[in-house]
């Protein structure tokens, strides 16, 4: 069923259909509005099935239809471009060969998806996606629409990644790859990057980034049994309502689009994840029969995870947690990280209301190659930071669980979690930053740095996380230093001692280290070859830290071109006297 360029199609539908064996998609509408799509079955199909085709399409309502085994190809496998374990080739540098391939129509065929939904501005309601090849729901918002209306005027006028989501409610995909991808937009000619493309950030009006922000919200949706991801997002201000998930090797994960603009990326509330439920599924290889039930993921000791906090601010909410516990196979934990994520986290990555049942709480696991999804240039992982807020997960009202790292975790205000690899600790907790690119683009990495604090010593590679109130001494070959706190409370402090450094460009020269302790604004002393350091925390001072450049892996909607960070105290460091400096409050932007 295709409907081809009608415009304006209210009143035309499909409904009570089967739909099998085809060669070519399911039903297709195209540069057409309004049509009802209901109450269908498809079965062994090729190609993206349910098909937005141009991200011209609005207000189409898909109720209630069920798709089973979507494939790539009549008789060949498919060659996808995903994101997966690099155990098994899916890292960073996975292949994009599919998208070359002339066995499919269009790019994306060869990592097919049961709904391909190119603009959000339509209404998909209790449909199911089983076992396709690879995508059950996947939002691949281009820029502007694609195709037949590419350079048309209505094409310049039409913003699916400015558009929220009208209805996506009450819809289950199971025995997929991933179960639900808001992610990897196409280019024009129809390729799209693994690396994240799908900026979405909603306005009132999509046309005017400087209208309100707009809410997108994804209920009642079920994942389970995907073999990747139950969820996989990207967008800002995505809230997420009783969510269930189950048996998929990792629930949800959810990357930033426009940085440092919106209030939260992503938010689930009211939802529950089951890392193995009583459905044990039908194991067929010898290794899952020898452990009794099927597995998520091909590397059978690949450890499943619930809820993993990635790129930037993402809060979770009454989200009860269910057996997640770790055995002689394979690790499992409730809350973790992307493995082993080079972009930048936030601090306020928030948790309240957490129940758990049969389920290890954190899991902050060391570096093992073979499970890395992302492992690049900045290592932000080991920025890992949850605000318990209700001591719900840790024991510790307002607390934040750390990576055990040393510079992060200090046993003088934290209990160490060592099989979680985290520790619970009590203070007011955000990032330090010593320059680079914050994981964004493509810059090479400055230096290393070593940080040292209590007899522990850790390799700083983009960002860490640190505690007021902490001493912490830098070494590097650098020659200069730009040292940051972000997402501290006002009058918060942490004091670096520096060897081999010499001046400040700003911040108040004290005559002594005493002096300096005492301090209650940034201020640096200088003494027998080492420059010491204490930055205060002045979040009404207007300084900013700059994430990258637009097509550097950050939004084109973001505050300015790349977008930016507050910065709470900031202080250029250097080993040469410098003749001129910059006032400390001057509204530029540093790169970290």
């Amino acid at each position: 069923m295709h409907w081809h360029l009608i415009g304006e199609g209210q009143g035309q539908y499909i409904k009570n259909s089967a739909i099998h064996d085809t060669y070519s998609r399911c039903v297709t509408v195209h540069g057409t509005n309004n049509v009802q799509v209901e109450n269908n079955v498809t079965f062994n199909t090729v190609g993206h099935c349910f098909f937005l085709e141009d991200a011209v399409e609005t207000g189409n309502q898909f109720v209630h239809n069920l798709g089973i085994m979507t494939k790539c190809h009549p008789t060949l496998p498919c060659i996808p471009t995903n994101l997966g374990p690099a155990g098994l080739g899916g890292g960073p540098g996975s292949s994009a060969a599919g998208q070359a391939s002339k066995d499919v129509l269009i790019p994306s065929d060869n990592t097919a998806s049961t709904f391909w939904i190119t603009n959000p501005d339509n209404i998909y309601r209790d449909n199911v996606a089983a076992g396709s090849d690879q995508t059950g729901f996947w939002f691949a918002l281009p820029e502007h629409p694609t195709g037949q209306f590419e350079g048309k005027e209505v094409s310049a006028n039409t913003w699916p990644r400015r558009t929220p989501v009208r209805e996506f409610s009450g819809n289950t995909a199971h025995s997929n790859f991933d179960g639900f991808m808001f992610d990897r937009g196409p280019k024009p000619d129809g390729t799209f990057s693994v690396g994240g493309s799908n900026y979405h950030f909603a306005f009132a009006n999509p046309a005017d980034t400087n209208s309100q922000p707009a809410e997108s919200v994804f209920d009642n949706f079920t994942g389970y049994k995907n073999r990747h991801g139950a969820v996989w997002g990207r967008g800002e201000l995505h809230l997420f309502k009783n969510l269930r998930v189950a048996d998929n090797a990792v629930g949800f994960t959810h990357a930033a689009s426009a940085v440092g603009r919106a209030a939260y990326t992503s938010r689930v509330v009211d939802s529950v994840f089951v890392g193995e439920s009583d459905n044990i599924g039908n194991p067929t290889t010898p290794q899952e029969i020898a452990y009794g039930r099927s597995m998520p993921n091909e590397l059978t000791d690949f450890p499943i995870r619930g809820y993993e906090y990635y790129d930037l601010r993402h809060d979770v909410e009454n989200v009860t947690f269910v057996n997640f516990v770790p055995n002689e196979t394979r690790d499992a934990g409730a809350l973790s990280y992307l493995m082993y994520t080079s972009f930048g986290m936030s601090t306020e990555n928030a948790v309240e209301g957490a129940k758990f049942v049969n389920a290890k709480r954190v899991s902050f696991p060391p570096v093992v190659r073979k499970w890395a999804s992302d492992f690049g240039r900045q290592n932000a992982w080991r920025g890992a930071t949850i605000h318990d807020r209700d001591g719900s997960v840790g024991g510790v009202p307002n607390s934040y669980i750390v990576l055990d790292n040393g510079i992060a975790s200090d046993e003088a205000a934290c209990e160490i979690k060592p099989e979680w690899g985290a520790a619970v600790c009590r203070g007011d907790f955000g990032h330090f930053g010593l320059g680079g690119n914050f994981g964004f683009g493509n810059a090479p990495i400055p230096d290393p740095v070593m940080l040292s604090r209590n007899g522990r010593r850790w390799e700083y590679t983009g960002q860490t996380t640190i505690r007021s109130g902490a001493e912490v001494r830098v070494e590097t070959s650098r020659d200069s230093l730009s040292l940051t706190l972000r997402e501290m409370d006002d009058r918060s402090w942490v004091i670096f001692e520096l060897p081999g450094f010499s001046t400040a460009a700003g911040g108040a020269q004290k005559p002594s280290l005493a002096a300096l302790r005492d301090a209650g604004e940034t201020s640096y002393f200088s003494e027998n070859g080492t420059l010491w350091v204490k930055l205060v925390v002045d979040n009404t001072a207007g300084l900013n830290v700059s994430v990258g450049t637009p097509g550097a892996g950050v939004s084109t909607v973001g505050a300015g071109p790349g977008g930016a960070l507050d910065a709470g105290a900031r202080l250029d460091v250097s080993r040469q006297i410098q003749v001129s400096s910059a006032p400390l409050n001057e509204r530029d932007s540093r790169r970290e």
